[in-house]
């Protein structure tokens, strides 16, 4: 793959940048908790069109997010990088106790992270 024969944060920004489109967020999200699915599932579930669809998906396997397989006609695409969807999750989680408080308990990770959050640095 060329992209990793990029700079270490060349590649991770590129990882970023490919995230930064609300459709490809959600096509990694769809395929993180459910599993491959070939293009034309995907394409009825976003309610595009097979081009559009083609061209996020280009572009997160592009950066090694996804990766495809091809059987005759069909080609499925499959989270290839499973720490994207666990970052989705995490981010889900934090927009949840910002919301909900103390009280949520979206997901457990984020408690074992709690302590953390919203520490000061020293001066």
């Amino acid at each position: 793959m060329v992209i990793l024969k990029k700079p270490l944060e060349e590649v991770q920004a590129a990882v970023f940048k490919a995230l930064g489109h609300p459709t490809r967020v959600r096509i990694v999200s769809i395929l993180s908790k459910e599993g491959g699915r070939c293009v034309c599932d995907l394409v009825e579930r976003l309610g595009f069109d097979q081009s559009t669809v083609s061209k996020h998906l280009a572009i997160l396997k592009g950066v090694a997010i996804l990766r495809s397989t091809k059987k005759g006609l069909n080609v499925t695409y499959e989270v290839s990088m499973p720490c994207v969807g666990q970052f989705l999750k995490c981010v889900e989680c934090t927009e949840a106790h910002e919301r909900d408080g103390p009280e949520c308990r979206f997901c457990e990770s984020f408690d074992a992270g709690a302590d953390e959050v919203g520490k000061e640095e020293p001066e």
